[in-house]
């Protein structure tokens, strides 16, 4: 299978914080590293499981500044610069093509919920800003509207309008003029059988290097998604990215805490996480 553009694991990369839930820039740009090494092509910045609602701006740009500048060779750098704001979408975009964003990720607009007409018009005034590729976010349980596939084909029709990022598995298909990602860990295979451009995927900051193998080893992709569901299914213990950051500070990877609302897992949720970590192989 030929490689995306953009890459075919992309790590949807957590922000760390340290024992003050400030940013841990050191344990970011380790993580990065460590990404980049086990199977990831790239990491989407500041998405859901970067914890960007409760960053600052200035926090924010920094995350894509150090992720630029510090990758390692070959590895894309996608930033997460979504708002319900068109304005501020369009401002947070510009600002990280010029840090050397790869792509940004645009989430469908939350809380507000546009019409049809109106996410046309936000979409163009992104592109527009980006002139870099964009992965639209379709992800209705946040958003809490969908984009159907008709619209998404309308979308494409935008010059740098390129991928979507689907996180509805019931529309997972196909869309005439995008590249499509899974959205979800657990559709990764499928999404690649659908001739897919690959995943913006959470487990894949523990097992990159299965979730690569999925990609470079198709005739076994089958049995690696089988041994990997009961990893997707732990790490939905409870909101994302609680269980991810549960599992990589047992791993040993200094992640920290979570900023409010959200909070470190509980013990039965570490647990769970615990258990499913062993029985892929991750930990002893």
């Amino acid at each position: 299978m030929s490689r995306a553009p953009l890459g075919s694991v992309l790590t949807a990369i957590v922000t760390p914080f340290d024992s003050d839930l400030e940013v841990d820039e050191q344990a970011f740009v380790s993580l990065l590293r460590h990404v980049s090494a086990n199977g990831s092509d790239g990491v989407v910045v500041a998405a859901t499981t970067g914890e960007p609602s409760t960053l600052t701006n200035t926090e924010h740009l920094r995350l894509i500044e150090l992720a630029c500048s510090e990758r390692p060779a070959g590895t894309s750098v996608i930033a997460s610069t979504g708002s319900n704001d068109t304005a501020q979408a369009c401002a947070m975009t510009e600002r990280a093509i010029e840090l050397g964003a790869d792509a940004v990720l645009s989430v469908a607009p939350y809380y507000n919920r546009p019409n049809r007409r109106g996410l046309v018009r936000h979409y163009t005034e992104i592109a527009k800003a980006a002139g870099k590729p964009v992965v639209l976010y379709n992800i209705p349980a946040r958003a809490g509207i969908d984009m159907p596939n008709d619209l998404l084909a309308e979308l494409a029709q935008i010059e740098h309008i390129d991928y979507v990022k689907q996180a509805n598995n019931a529309n997972l298909a196909p869309v005439d003029g995008l590249g499509l990602y899974a959205g979800n860990d657990d559709v990764f295979a499928r999404t690649l059988d659908l001739n897919g451009c690959g995943g913006i995927l959470v487990a894949s900051h523990v097992a990159g290097n299965l979730m690569r193998r999925m990609v470079d080893e198709p005739e076994r992709r089958a049995e690696i998604d089988a041994v990997l569901q009961p990893l997707y299914r732990a790490l939905g213990v409870t909101t994302n990215p609680i269980p991810v950051k549960a599992a990589l500070n047992l791993l040993g990877h200094r992640v920290g805490g979570l900023r409010l609302p959200l909070v470190e897992a509980d013990d039965e949720e570490t647990e769970v996480v615990r258990t499913a970590l062993v029985a892929c192989g991750l930990l002893d």
